[in-house]
């Protein structure tokens, strides 16, 4: 039984810090940065309670950062359009073999980054507009 709950603490460790480090990566890079930055740390503080205190403040700036993505007409355009851009370079570096680090590993990980993009326009639209209708 003991063996089992500190496998999982394992688990959800490395699994928390991936994520964690993929967001600092992404904070930089097209993606989702701040979100899963904030998804890396709900999962390690589950293992670490001293973590919770950076949760808020990191949630408050990803929601702010996700509702600001939606508040005007460039904003909006801009966000789709790179999130098209996103899915277009990942078919690009799934299929042209003379692109730096070619392959589907890593156009699927844009593709990925666009798809996200596309749902979190969505959440973030429907919350800024469901609080202008309240």
């Amino acid at each position: 039984m003991g063996y089992t709950r500190h496998a999982k603490r394992g688990v959800m460790i490395v699994v928390g810090g991936a994520v964690l480090l993929t967001g600092v990566a992404l904070l930089v890079l097209p993606g989702p940065g701040l979100l899963l930055v904030l998804a890396g740390l709900l999962i390690l503080a589950r293992e670490f309670p001293t973590l919770d205190r950076y949760v808020e403040p990191v949630r408050e700036r990803a929601v702010q950062a996700a509702e600001d993505s939606v508040t005007s007409w460039w904003r909006l355009t801009g966000s789709i359009l790179t999130g098209l851009a996103l899915l277009a370079a990942g078919v690009a570096w799934g299929v042209v073999e003379e692109l730096p680090l070619s392959g589907w590993s890593t156009g699927s990980g844009l593709i990925l980054s666009g798809i996200i993009l596309f749902a979190l326009l969505y959440w973030s639209y429907r919350r800024v507009k469901s609080a202008r209708t309240t």
